[in-house]
């Protein structure tokens, strides 16, 4: 169609940039002039940083091809439409992972109960395959679980039925095969979690108290396959022994193969990089206290067994220090100082001297792959506020080798901490993304400046969740995003929710009853996905980031795919014509809320 009198294009542009994007795409239907218009890359860059509300300084993605389809693609290819609710479970949904093909995923609940569905139907809908009940077993609840990396079998974590502040745990190892169970891992506390080292090794842990705040935590490394052929092959190796003090304890472990990061899914850090330009010595000193050594802090962990020679060395020091210089003092309080005083002495001692060439990053053409063991920790108080970085050398990705106790001949019984980063806050959820080059972290921070005098009284949190983002190609924070996700507990009763990350974006659960995702390159808040009680976990699907999984304690898990995903499933016949695509668009922008009023603001 032509306009019977034409306006200069600049007119026309002048005009367009005055309308909101649903009304320029449906401008650019009246003639061909006005459509060309309407593509203009200036005019969608316009629209772009207007109606998302980002920062100009953030350029735009680096694999956009323009600024048009980076509209769209953030407009029609978030997965927030509702396609299916699954209703299988009869108690709170706890936990849910996808296989690394996509083709299933597991659900852990208190139900205590493992299932696992299909999402390769032809008609699309996702089903149940199959149930597995581990009450049989004495568990309370399943509470995670973890495919391995060729997806034969699953790893499942649970929690025993036990006395009241019961920590102990277990891991259970089923076959995908035949659904049978191949193994169970002994694991405490329950929340360290449990997870894969490659595919037929399996990290747990274990926890002995020395003191009322001093322990130590051992990771083992377990062979899935425990059905043993020969009295002298090993199926349980000790991997790290580490000290705790204050109350804390290792949890939440994971495994991140960072390979040489030549191609990383995504750069987040054109900020630090401009600033760093211009003031590399306060970009420095900005980071100094998210990243320090371990080698002879008092920021430290330990293990094993109760009747170890090196506990009862450690508690004979204890036992004299105390008969020395505590005559004269008899509370409580001022025993556990003592104590903590006597754990960072003996921890300095004891412990092994970090490798920092373990951590530093390789020569430019080496191309070293690194594996990391991140987990949970803390050296303030009982609750989690660290980061702690570990590496595993390839020598250590076996349970062959020397029989257990052998290295025990060394008087430095505890293994350091390579690295440690800060969080100043409890942390409450972490996920990697697909390259495993950021750790993405759940948060509840702490009021700042504020001083821990009493470890079993950790600060006030924040009732916003902060979601920091390490580079774990650096070890240093990058970046911490929007505020959008909300919890309530307080601290001793805080629970972990659980967060994913793929190639763009990034999601997360709340209490607020809903599931929020972000896009990770402009660092905004895209949708809301709405539960009746809290949301506990949320996945993509490492085949199609356009669908995602959310669990709640509503007993449900809600299946939601993007806007494009759904209207492509309903004409299976053909593929849709561009008018009618651009139709649909404009139909659904009528009736959705925007980016900024999910975002709270007017």
């Amino acid at each position: 169609m032509e306009c019977g009198a034409f306006l200069p294009d600049s007119l026309v542009l002048e005009i367009f940039l005055r309308l909101p994007h649903d009304a320029v795409l449906s401008a650019g239907l009246t003639c061909r002039q006005w459509l060309a218009v309407s593509r203009d890359e200036f005019l969608w860059r316009e629209l772009f940083y207007s109606y998302y509300r980002i920062p100009r300084s953030v350029p735009r993605h680096p694999v956009a091809v323009s600024w048009y389809r980076e509209f769209k693609r953030l407009f029609d290819c978030i997965p927030c439409v509702e396609v299916q609710t699954l209703k299988e479970h009869s108690d709170q949904v706890l936990h849910l992972a996808f296989s690394h093909r996509g083709h299933r995923f597991s659900s852990c609940s208190k139900d205590c109960t493992v299932k696992l569905w299909d999402t390769e139907r032809q008609d699309g809908n996702i089903s149940l395959v199959h149930s597995t009940s581990m009450r049989q077993f004495n568990w309370g609840y399943t509470q995670f679980s973890q495919f391995n990396a060729d997806d034969t079998l699953l790893l499942v974590s649970g929690v025993y039925l036990g006395p009241h502040h019961s920590s102990s745990g277990e891991i259970a190892v089923i076959s995908m095969e035949n659904y049978s169970l191949l193994s169970r891992v002994r694991n405490k506390p329950y929340d360290v979690f449990g997870c894969w080292l490659n595919e037929t090794h399996l990290i747990s842990g274990n926890l002995h108290w020395i003191g009322n705040l001093t322990s130590c935590s051992v990771l083992w490394l377990n062979k899935a396959f425990q059905d043993v052929e020969s009295e002298n092959v090993n199926v349980v190796k000790r991997l790290f022994k580490i000290q705790n003090i204050n109350a804390s304890t290792i949890r939440t472990v994971m495994v991140a193969h960072c390979r040489r990061h030549d191609n990383p899914d995504l750069l987040l850090d054109y900020e630090a990089q401009s600033q760093a330009r211009r003031q590399k010595g306060q970009q420095q000193q900005q980071h100094q206290p998210l990243l320090f050594d371990l080698g002879s802090s008092d920021s430290e962990e330990e293990d094993e067994a109760e009747e170890d020679e090196e506990t009862r060395c450690k508690a004979q020091v204890f036992l004299t220090f105390k008969k020395n210089n505590v005559l004269h003092h008899s509370f409580w309080s001022r025993e556990l100082e003592i104590e903590t005083q006597v754990a960072q002495m003996m921890g300095r001692t004891y412990t092994k001297a970090p490798d920092s060439s373990l951590i530093e990053p390789s020569d430019p053409g080496e191309g070293e792959d690194k594996t990391y063991l991140l987990f949970t920790t803390g050296s303030l108080t009982y609750s989690p506020h660290q980061i702690g970085i570990k590496r595993i050398k390839p020598d250590q990705m076996t349970t062959c080798g020397p029989v257990l106790g052998e290295e025990r001949s060394s008087e430095e019984f505890f293994d350091s901490l390579d690295h440690v980063i800060d969080i100043h806050g409890h942390i409450i959820g972490m996920g990697l993304s697909p390259d495993h080059r950021y750790l993405y972290v759940n948060s509840r921070a702490w009021p700042a400046g504020c001083v821990i005098s009493d470890p079993m009284s950790p600060p006030p949190i924040a009732e916003e969740i902060d979601l920091h983002v390490i580079d774990l190609k650096s070890l240093r924070e990058e970046r911490r995003s929007l505020r959008a996700h909300r919890a309530f507990t307080p601290n001793d009763e805080c629970f972990f929710i659980f967060l994913d990350v793929s190639r763009d974006f990034v999601a997360s659960g709340a209490e607020d009853k809903h599931g929020y995702i972000w896009d990770r390159h402009y660092n905004i808040c895209l949708a809301r996905l709405a539960h009746e009680d809290v949301v506990n976990s949320v996945a993509f699907s490492p085949a199609d980031q356009e669908l995602l999984l959310s669990a709640s304690d509503d007993s449900t898990i809600k299946v939601w795919r993007s806007p494009r995903m759904v209207r492509l499933a309903q004409t299976p016949t053909r593929p849709p014509r561009p008018r009618s695509l651009l139709s649909s668009w404009l139909s659904r922008s009528k009736n959705s809320t925007s980016p900024s009023s999910i975002n709270g603001k007017p």
